[in-house]
């Protein structure tokens, strides 16, 4: 690890407003430092923001940027790598008109002379017509095939070799509005996702399975096998992930809202998806518990916080356990917006925006309803975009997670952190001048301990905006194995999260 200079502590949010202006097709081999462990061949896949402008037209959040994939392939200890972009209708009606033609989570389209307002009412009926299907946060495995997804009811099937853009599919059918960008793979193959469903006139939050033994398509056999009616009927809560155990769902209702009444209004007169959310600190937040074979619910209470990413959650000694990295409120989606990223120091509390903690919830299945829970801390420490060792201990008591340093001006911001859940230990990986993505842990063949292991991240720098790096760190001590060098012809942005694809054995 190089020397860190004390003066270096800020995480560089300008990443995220760098511009991809030439795809990769041709991979790129790496520079090696170290040596790669001659058990990893496999294929890193990477999803986020690649480009903030469209002509003279910019995004107003980062959540908005087209969507790009980028793609770390490990073979013989060499590693290469590529980018394309998500070729949406999103993104072919913006390259087309060279403006922003298409309302995103935050920023309004340009006027388009050719659409009246008549054209907006009549999206209330046909809403794919206007809805972005810009799908740049998430990549999974769907049974054998990839797919691209975000929180908006449209999928892209990709190739994993050439990342061309393969097919589309709408869930408008299954899932409306929205649906989490973090979907969990059940060990018989099964995905299950949670969404908002439009039933009976109302807004219901409702868990999506998608069957892996089945004939043909695993979106088309898609089925609703849980309806949960909303804390609020009219104001569904937003959630960008949730948890599984062996026997329950895991729903957090936090007081982040959206409006069913706004969603259609919003329609009519272009305004983006964020205008239909708000934060009401005034209400607790609630954790529910959803039993995966009767569909019985039960409440839990606890303080307000707001949340993105759940880490893991099990069941043990009569209890469920989640374990969620928490923010006091919803400024982090405000610390996103590109103005706040250039203008920061017109926002004096801006680095309270990004504070989180990782912290445990404990909640006795025996008690009843509504009862009263707190949190315990795990480590104080600010992290976010975790992961586990997901394949072996998803849903199951584990002791070990992996993030990024969450916060400006702490000394673990630009670090990849690993937590002892059962200790609190911490132990963290930084580089000057590096930005590290969330850590992949790939588990070693026939490993006998939950960290035996490796880590990949892939590494934005500040000094250098033409280049990225992918380090493989050793998922016990965090110390450096090895790490591939590459130089761009263009911007490489940040982004969200990826997936790791093994080859074949």
């Amino acid at each position: 690890m190089s020397e860190i200079q004390e003066n270096n502590y800020d995480y560089d949010m300008t990443t995220w407003l760098r511009c991809c202006e030439k795809e990769i097709e041709k991979p790129l081999e790496g520079k090696i430092s170290g040596n790669i462990p001659s058990w990893l061949s496999g294929t890193l896949i990477r999803n986020g923001p690649g480009t903030i402008k469209i002509g003279s037209t910019e995004y107003t959040h980062v959540f908005d940027g087209s969507a790009l994939l980028h793609r770390f392939a490990i073979k013989n200890g060499i590693v290469t790598y590529q980018c394309r972009f998500l070729n949406t209708e999103t993104f072919k009606k913006n390259k087309k008109a060279n403006r922003i033609v298409i309302t995103e989570f935050a920023t309004k389209s340009v006027p388009d002379p050719c659409h009246t307002i008549f054209d907006r009412i009549s999206s209330i009926f046909d809403p794919m017509s206007f809805i972005t299907d810009n799908a740049g946060v998430s990549v999974y495995p769907f049974g054998d095939q990839v797919y691209a997804m975000t929180e908006v009811p449209t999928v892209f099937k990709i190739d994993p070799e050439s990342l061309e853009t393969l097919e589309r599919k709408s869930l408008i059918n299954k899932l409306v509005v929205c649906h989490t960008a973090h979907p969990h793979i059940m060990p018989n193959g099964d995905m299950y996702n949670v969404g908002v469903q439009l039933v009976q006139g109302l807004l219901k939050h409702v868990i999506v399975r998608f069957p892996y033994n089945v004939k043909g398509d695993m979106f088309d056999a898609a089925e609703v096998v849980i309806a949960v009616e909303p804390r609020w009927r009219f104001s569904p809560t937003y959630m960008h992930s949730f948890g599984v155990t062996e026997n329950y769902f895991v729903i957090i209702e936090q007081p982040f809202a959206l409006s069913t009444l706004n969603i259609v209004r919003n329609m009519v007169i272009n305004k983006p998806f964020s205008a239909t959310l708000a934060w009401y600190p005034e209400y607790e937040t609630q954790i529910l518990l959803v039993n995966r074979i009767t569909g019985e619910e039960k409440r839990y209470r606890t303080d307000t916080f707001f949340f993105m990413h759940i880490v893991n959650s099990y069941e043990i000694d009569g209890k469920v356990i989640i374990d969620v990295c928490v923010y006091k409120d919803a400024k982090i989606i405000d610390a996103m917006y590109v103005d706040a990223i250039k203008n920061k120091d017109r926002y004096p509390d801006y680095q309270q925006w990004n504070q989180c903690r990782p912290k445990r919830f404990e909640m006795p299945l025996d008690a009843p309803s509504f009862t009263k829970i707190e949190a315990v801390l795990l480590a104080d420490i600010g992290i976010e975009a975790p992961r586990i060792n997901y394949d072996f201990y998803n849903g199951k008591p584990y002791r070990y997670f992996y993030g990024i340093g969450a916060g400006m001006s702490s000394k673990h911001a630009r670090s990849i952190i690993k937590v002892d859940t059962l200790t609190g230990d911490v132990k963290t990986w930084r580089e000057t001048d590096g930005n590290p993505s969330e850590p992949i842990f790939v588990a070693t063949p026939d490993s006998k301990n939950e960290d035996d292991g490796v880590l990949l991240s892939a590494i934005l720098w500040s000094n250098k905006d033409n280049a990225v790096s992918l380090v493989v760190l050793n998922a016990r001590d965090l110390q450096e194995i090895a790490r591939a060098d590459f130089t761009t012809p263009s911007q490489v942005p940040n982004c969200f999260h990826g997936w790791y694809f093994p080859d074949p054995m």
